[in-house]
């Protein structure tokens, strides 16, 4: 059985709830393989750059936003497939 596991942007300025940041690239393709904590997204703030791991091993289903989209803490960057 499997289930769809939504992916939330982290919180990456330590409380910082209202940071936005800029969708700077995507090196895995939707249908890929990801083990936990393999680079999922890079984003990019006024403060730094980031990359986004990936939370769980499973398939990249779907990429909820495209490169040089804004978001916000807490926003869904994509679905990721896992075994449950």
């Amino acid at each position: 059985m499997t289930t769809h596991l939504e992916v939330l942007l982290p919180d990456m300025d330590a409380g910082n709830k209202t940071v936005k940041a800029t969708v700077s690239f995507w090196p895995v393709a939707v249908g890929a393989s990801l083990q936990a904590g393999d680079d999922l997204l890079e984003v990019a703030t006024d403060k730094a750059n980031f990359v986004v791991p990936c939370p769980q091993t499973g398939i990249l289903r779907e990429q909820r936003v495209q490169e040089d989209d804004r978001v916000c803490v807490g926003d869904v960057i994509a679905i990721i497939e896992v075994a449950s």
